[in-house]
């Protein structure tokens, strides 16, 4: 029996908004890891996003097969799939009719405005739980409103933690406000060696992968091709790298690219492709929803695992990469930096800070040595609408091939224990990256907001000026 473990009808219920928990974005991902990781805590309730969801109207149980994969065997969990984000009708029948313990949300959070300004509604009956999946600077004031309306703010990265006490100053005591990181289950994710009984499956993977071709290294992306993950960028730094080989080791390397080749979001790959390399078969595209050990195999065939984003809330394809014993390069921006481990010369984790709120400049310097940072170029302002600024740490093509050429330097023997650090820091208590630390701190911060969660007795509209279209209207003051 799983410790903490509390009988069905002794849980708290916990209404969870984000995305279809089945799904395979980053976010649905990370929930049904804590919902796993949680269900014998907590009657889990997600109201599941999704674009034009099919299943819209229906109530559909999982608790069979979340109990049976979590090992608790009197489970709760439904999922009530929506079209879009919902709406306020939503939540008030959710209220009537589940009477949930606690309002649990996990996006963006200009999907859910019409939520926070029903918070007078909400919060008399239970309290709003935000983990927040914010990523850059500068601090966005514009959200201030949402996140004075939410009893517990929970930062996927330091960073977004410093984020969320800058937007509420002097307010920020009076919540809980906590780091809560992307945590990987290490059973899903880990090396494979030759006395392990993967090893077989593995070389057919690569046989399937790279067909009779031997490569002496390997460089992996796994992301969206959508134009903030910069996978353009990417096949140019290959190219210039390939370029600045020696001929008889051209045809030594290669480029897996675990995306979709032609997204509407971002870019067609394969003209990128033939523009800077021809239709060069050592960039291998992998296509299609694989299953997590599939993924792990890709990650154990791999030299390095790179993600050149110019912003990133966390960047869960790192985290993967090390607890798979892979060696990880990035951009130093958002949440990848707590991947990266930063750190003074006494040692000191990097924490950011008002003063210093990122190591985007190189403040420190020394790293983990399962990492190769790749420091921006330009930092360029960009926004729209609903997100007025924020920055766009933006790296050069020339700078990245060169930090892959660093890669490829290396001896195997230096790329595997270098990996291997990675798995084991990753794993650590220090860095909490861990499903099974996720979990632990999830459990933590949902009991302490309830513990200490106190209705607002009365509160008065207050006018908010100077407010763009379509966001929040007026500011709760209680």
């Amino acid at each position: 029996m799983k410790e903490g473990y509390l009988p069905k009808e002794q849980r708290k219920k916990i209404l969870l908004l984000c995305d279809d928990i089945r799904m395979h974005s980053g976010v649905a991902t990370m929930a049904r890891e804590f919902v796993l990781g949680t269900c014998h805590k907590y009657n889990w309730i997600n109201a599941g996003a999704a674009i034009n969801h099919p299943e819209i109207g229906k109530r559909i149980d999982l608790s069979q097969d979340t109990g049976n994969r979590a090992g608790v065997e009197d489970a709760s969990v439904f999922l009530l799939p929506q079209s879009g984000y919902g709406d306020a009708m939503l939540v008030r029948k959710m209220l009537k009719e589940e009477k949930p313990d606690a309002i649990f949300i996990f996006t963006d959070p200009r999907y859910w405005e019409w939520l926070f300004q029903i918070e007078n509604e909400i919060r008399a009956k239970c309290p709003l739980i935000y983990l927040n999946i914010w990523d850059n600077y500068p601090a966005p004031m514009y959200n201030e409103s949402y996140y004075e309306s939410c009893d517990a703010l929970l930062g996927i990265s330091k960073q977004t933690k410093n984020i969320n006490e800058i937007v509420l100053g002097d307010k920020a005591k009076d919540k809980v406000i906590e780091y809560v990181p992307h945590g990987i289950n290490e059973d899903h994710f880990f090396p494979i060696n030759k006395e392990h009984e993967s090893w077989d499956k593995l070389q057919t993977a690569k046989t399937q992968l790279f067909g009779d071709k031997e490569y002496e290294h390997v460089f992996f992306f796994n992301s969206r091709n959508i134009r903030r993950k910069n996978v353009s960028n990417l096949i140019a730094a290959y190219s210039l790298l390939k370029e600045n080989l020696p001929e008889d080791k051209k045809d030594k390397v290669a480029l897996v690219l675990h995306t979709a080749p032609v997204d509407g979001n971002g870019t067609d790959l394969f003209a990128v492709r033939d523009l800077f390399l021809g239709e060069d078969d050592s960039v291998r595209f992998s296509q299609g929803k694989l299953s997590t050990e599939g993924m792990n195999f890709l990650y154990n065939l791999a030299d390095i695992t790179v993600l050149p984003s110019n912003a990133e809330g966390w960047g869960l394809a790192l985290t993967e990469s090390m607890m798979a014993g892979t060696m990880i390069m990035a951009t130093v921006t958002g949440g990848m930096q707590d991947q990266m481990r930063f750190e003074d010369e006494n040692g000191n984790w990097f924490t950011p800070t008002p003063e210093i709120p990122s190591n985007h400049r190189g403040t420190y310097k020394k790293h983990g040595k399962w990492a190769i940072p790749v420091f921006p170029a330009t930092r360029n302002l960009v926004g729209s609408p609903k997100t007025p600024y924020i920055y766009d740490d933006q790296i050069d093509f020339e700078d990245l091939s060169n930090k892959m050429m660093e890669s490829y330097n290396m001896s195997k023997k230096t790329i595997k224990e270098n990996g291997l650090a990675g798995r084991e820091w990753v794993t650590s208590d220090e860095s909490m990256q861990s499903a099974r630390h996720m979990n632990k701190n999830i459990i933590k911060y949902i009991d302490q907001t309830l513990n200490t969660f106190k209705p607002p007795k009365k509160f008065t509209f207050h006018k908010v000026e100077n407010q763009k279209p379509k966001q929040l209207q007026h500011k709760l003051v209680y």
